[in-house]
């Protein structure tokens, strides 16, 4: 179990061959950053990383110059996230070791780094035991991450999963109720949000996918009174969040 974290910045892997080996590896990366004017084995590296879903970004060969400080990069660099990821057991283990029951947020697919920092940040103060991200179409943790969750990184353990769906069947078997943020659902203050719980917060725009929302035991939303239909991801996480610890509190 994971009870510290520390995060540096990102660390960068260059060249051709150690990008490939790195995805190879299955350690966490964070994004490739690629010359426009690539081709060869890039190519085959470019397919590896949208199979596992991990963002190409295409710049100019002089960007690439500056990234690597000069190094030799042959249009190719990786970014790899310095922080340790835990296993959603480590929540599981934490909620014990306070004796309280688990609270757990699980994020379908935030992709804006300043929200899932925002939410990071308010999980730390409304007591949540971690933070479950999938590995795919979603940011990680990176350095802006960290600065947007003003030091809360250091305290609030993060999961990364390769399917929500799956976890939240594995979080139902260690009897631990899942509810969905949706605009459908009943309104959060009238829900029983007590015991052992998670929760689900959609991605900006898209919302929580079908299969994830079938999956979890209820829907909660959070009713709005003027001309805009939702809140942002983050300010959404942070209602009932505190919702949440409200009536834990009691």
């Amino acid at each position: 179990m994971k009870e510290e974290q520390t995060l540096s910045d990102n660390s960068i892997i260059i060249g051709r061959n150690p990008v490939f080996e790195t995805l190879k590896s299955g350690r966490e990366i964070e994004k490739l950053v690629i010359a426009k004017d690539t081709e060869g084995s890039i190519r085959k590296i470019i397919g590896i990383a949208r199979d596992k879903g991990i963002p190409c970004q295409y710049v100019e060969r002089s960007a690439l110059e500056r990234i690597s400080g000069g190094g030799v990069h042959q249009g190719v660099i990786a970014y790899v996230s310095a922080y340790v990821y835990c296993d959603v057991e480590d929540f599981i283990e934490k909620a014990q070791s306070r004796k309280e029951d688990p609270f757990i947020i699980i994020l379908d697919g935030i992709e804006d780094p300043h929200n899932l920092g925002a939410i990071i940040r308010t999980a730390e103060g409304a007591g949540v035991h971690g933070v479950i991200i999938p590995k795919r179409r979603a940011v990680g943790i990176t350095d802006v991450v960290a600065k947007a969750s003003a030091g809360a990184i250091e305290y609030v353990s993060v999961a990364k999963v390769p399917n929500i769906a799956q976890i939240i069947d594995k979080l139902k078997g260690m009897g631990v109720w899942v509810g969905a943020c949706d605009m459908h659902g009943m309104d959060y203050d009238k829900a029983n949000l007590k015991g052992s719980i998670a929760l689900v917060i959609g991605a900006e725009g898209n919302g929580i996918s079908r299969l994830v929302k079938e999956k979890c035991d209820f829907s909660i939303s959070i009713p709005m009174s003027g001309h805009i239909s939702s809140l942002n991801a983050s300010n959404a996480a942070a209602i009932l969040m505190y919702e949440v610890k409200r009536q834990r509190n009691g």
